[in-house]
């Protein structure tokens, strides 16, 4: 039995709140939309590319100067209900100035939309964003956009293009949703037992020609390292610990092209 089976609703609510733990959480939303609003005002942009009929189904497209070296599509986090792409343009500053082309990638959110059908939009997302940069495909995306990065890059849920995609980094992922079935989040999600299981990545595999790396923050909640170490354990994957960095701060290398992180998407 995990722990998490042994949790109240109550309790399995807290170990997945990340800004009650966060000093200052109340103040990144901001923080990001401003980054992300002053990397638009200079970057090489096309904005609002829809590839569905669905509200939130458009990526942002930055490019960088020159021909591309392929493609990186970020998928953003909020639980799946949550945030939208305009918050998080800056996170492509790393890989824009290293010479990549940046898909920011947003999805039609919870309630509206259920999680499997968030995944194929997703799926269906990255094939518009490939289809107007050639080369290879990097894929990249935190916590709840962890998840579905990951499951793009599984048999039953992967695009069409998923022979151009070469690497997938999770990002603090939720890779088990099962302990999400008991939350009170589940109210917008509306999970059942038998999606929570077949949208999980940690209890499904990786098409076995994508590299995976999995990273997470050291100071993160106790359930999102158990999360990231899950999914790095399932497949044999690495796991990257940022000393130092909590849920809301691990992504900022993104933006830093000598990082790290920027340095394992684009290896």
């Amino acid at each position: 039995m995990h722990d998490w089976e042994r949790m109240d609703p109550a309790a399995l609510d807290d170990a997945y709140a990340n800004a009650a733990y966060i000093p200052g959480a109340e103040a990144w939303p901001d923080r990001w939309r401003q980054s992300a609003a002053a990397f638009r005002a200079t970057a090489r942009a096309e904005l609002n590319i829809a590839y569905g009929d669905a509200p939130g189904a458009a990526y942002d497209l930055f490019r960088p100067e020159g021909r591309a070296h392929g493609l990186v599509v970020f998928v953003h986090g909020g639980y799946w209900r949550a945030f939208d792409r305009s918050d998080w343009s800056h996170l492509a500053a790393g890989a824009v100035a290293r010479g990549w082309a940046v898909a920011v990638m947003g999805y039609p959110l919870a309630p509206s939309a259920r999680i499997a059908e968030i995944t194929a939009q997703v799926a269906r997302g990255i094939d518009a964003a490939a289809a107007r940069v050639a080369g290879p495909v990097r894929l990249t995306g935190h916590s709840a956009g962890g998840h579905l990065a990951a499951r793009m890059v599984m048999p039953d849920a992967a695009p069409a293009c998923a022979d151009r995609i070469e690497a997938c980094l999770p990002l603090s992922p939720v890779a088990d949703l099962r302990p999400l079935v008991a939350q009170s989040l589940n109210d917008d999600l509306r999970l059942t037992p038998e999606e929570a299981a077949s949208e999980s990545p940690a209890l499904g595999t990786p098409r076995p020609d994508t590299r995976v790396s999995v990273h997470v923050g050291s100071d993160e909640r106790p359930a999102f390292l158990w999360q990231a170490r899950g999914l790095s354990q399932a497949w044999a994957a690495p796991l990257h610990v940022a000393a130092g960095r909590h849920h809301f701060d691990v992504i900022d290398a993104l933006a830093d092209s000598d990082s790290a992180m920027v340095d394992d998407l684009l290896a």
